[in-house]
C-alpha cells in the first residue's frame, strides 16, 4: 500500500514572504483578502499575533475544516518566530556580535511541531547547534544564549508567553550541540524514568522553522534509528498513558474530571481527548520509526508499517479533526465573550449528534491506547 501526500497551496501562505498584496488574492478568497487588507503590509510581531483571531474568523468564512485552520494556526506561529529569531539576529550584528558563529536550527516543539495548534500558545521551542570543539563553548554558546533570550522575549512582548515549564531555546536544557541533543536522548532513553519521559515526550514532536534543517533531520535520523530499540523507555512511555485517561466513564458516558473545569457542563477535551491520543499515537510511530511529526500523517505512515489498519487510521484520523473542530470552535466562542481560548469545551453547546460522536470518538482513542500499551 502507497500513500500519497499532496502539499496544500494553502501551507503556503506563510512559507515565502509574508504578508501578500491582497490585491493579488482572487475574489474566490475574499474573506482572506479582507483579512490581509486589515493587517496591513509591514505588521509588527504584536500587531501580526493579535491579527491570528482574524485570520482564523477568515478561513472558517473559506470553509475550511479545523484540522486545516489548525495547520495554518501553526504556520502562521512558525512565521513569528521566524521573524523574531531573524529581528533578534539584525539587533546582535547592531551591537557587534557578528554573524551566527556556526550553523544552528530553531526547532518548534508540542502542537506547533505537530502542526496541530489552536488559539492561545505559549512558547515551546529549542535549538540545535552544529557541532564545534569544546574549547570554543563559552564564546559560541554565548552568542545562542544571546539569541535564545532575544528571540524568545521578542515572542513574549508580542503575546505568547515564555513557557511556564522554561521550554525554551534561552535555556541550556533545550539549547544543545547536535552531539549533545544524541546524547541527551540516549540518557533519557537509556531505563523507565517518569522525568525523562516526559521531556523526550516534549522534544520528540519538534519541526525546524529557522536555520539549517539538515540538523534537525540529522537528529531526526538519529531519533528513527535508535529508539524503536529502547524497551524499558518505550515501556514506561506506555505505561504514561495510564495518566491520561479520555473523558468517559466506566459505562461510556462522557464525564470529564471537574479539576480546575470552569462550570460542571465542561470537559477538558485537549487534556482528555486530544492528548491521550497524540501520546498512543506518538508511541506507536516511536515503535515503529516512523519519521513524520504530525498525527494525521503518522496515522497513515502507521498503516503502510502494519501496526494498524486502514479502517482504524481513517477512524482516528476523523476523530482527530473532530476534535480539532470541536476545540476551535470554543475558543472562538470564548474568545468572543472575552474568555481565554483554552482546552475546555461546554458539553452544552453540542448537539445530541455531537455527544454521540464525541463519545465514538473517545471510545476509539481509548481503544488505540489499550493497542498502544501492547507494543
Amino acid at each position: 500500500m502507497r500513500f500519497l501526500y499532496r502539499a496544500s497551496s494553502w501551507r503556503t501562505l506563510f512559507a515565502g514572504d509574508f504578508p501578500p498584496d491582497p490585491a493579488t488574492l482572487p475574489e474566490l478568497l475574499a474573506p482572506l483578502r479582507e483579512a490581509l487588507t486589515t493587517l496591513g503590509p509591514n505588521p509588527g510581531l504584536a500587531d501580526a499575533y493579535a491579527w491570528q483571531p482574524t485570520l482564523v474568523e477568515a478561513l472558517v468564512r473559506l470553509d475550511l475544516p479545523g484540522w486545516r485552520i489548525a495547520q495554518l494556526i501553526s504556520d502562521h506561529n512558525a512565521w513569528l518566530t521566524r521573524r523574531a529569531t531573524r529581528l533578534a539576529e539584525i539587533e546582535m550584528r547592531g551591537q557587534g556580535w557578528g554573524a551566527a558563529p556556526v550553523g544552528y536550527c530553531v526547532l518548534v516543539l508540542g502542537s506547533g511541531g505537530r502542526h496541530e495548534s489552536l488559539l492561545g500558545p505559549d512558547q515551546d521551542n529549542a535549538m540545535i547547534i552544529d557541532d564545534y570543539p569544546d574549547a570554543r563553548h563559552v564564546e559560541i554558546d554565548g552568542y545562542f544564549q544571546s539569541l535564545g533570550e532575544r528571540f524568545t522575549e521578542r515572542l513574549d512582548r508580542a503575546g505568547i508567553p515564555l513557557c511556564s515549564g522554561h521550554v525554551m531555546a534561552r535555556w541550556p536544557m533545550w539549547r544543545k550541540r547536535l552531539g549533545e541533543w544524541q546524547r541527551q536522548l540516549e540518557i533519557w532513553s537509556a531505563e523507565r524514568r517518569v522525568k525523562r519521559v516526559q521531556q523526550a515526550n516534549i522534544l520528540l514532536d519538534f519541526t525546524p522553522v529557522h536555520g539549517d534543517e539538515a540538523l534537525a533531520e540529522a537528529l531526526r535520523d538519529w531519533v528513527v534509528g535508535r529508539l524503536p530499540a529502547a524497551g524499558l523507555f518505550l515501556d514506561e512511555m506506555a505505561a504514561l498513558l495510564d495518566e491520561q485517561p479520555v473523558a468517559l466513564d466506566r459505562f461510556g458516558r462522557l464525564a470529564g474530571t471537574l479539576q480546575g473545569a470552569p462550570h460542571e457542563r465542561a470537559i477538558n477535551l485537549k487534556h482528555q481527548a486530544m492528548l491521550p491520543l497524540v501520546a498512543a499515537v506518538r508511541l506507536l510511530a516511536l515503535r515503529h520509526a516512523v519519521r513524520e511529526t504530525d498525527t494525521r500523517r503518522r496515522l497513515a505512515t502507521l498503516v503502510t508499517r502494519q501496526a494498524i489498519d486502514i479502517g482504524t487510521c481513517r477512524e482516528l484520523t476523523a476523530a482527530h479533526g473532530r476534535l480539532q473542530e470541536l476545540l476551535l470552535a470554543e475558543q472562538r466562542r470564548n474568545l468572543a465573550a472575552g474568555r481565554a481560548a483554552d482546552g475546555w469545551v461546554d458539553v452544552s453547546h453540542l448537539g445530541e449528534d455531537q455527544r454521540l460522536l464525541l463519545r465514538h470518538d473517545l471510545q476509539r482513542i481509548r481503544a488505540l491506547q489499550k493497542r498502544a500499551r501492547r507494543g
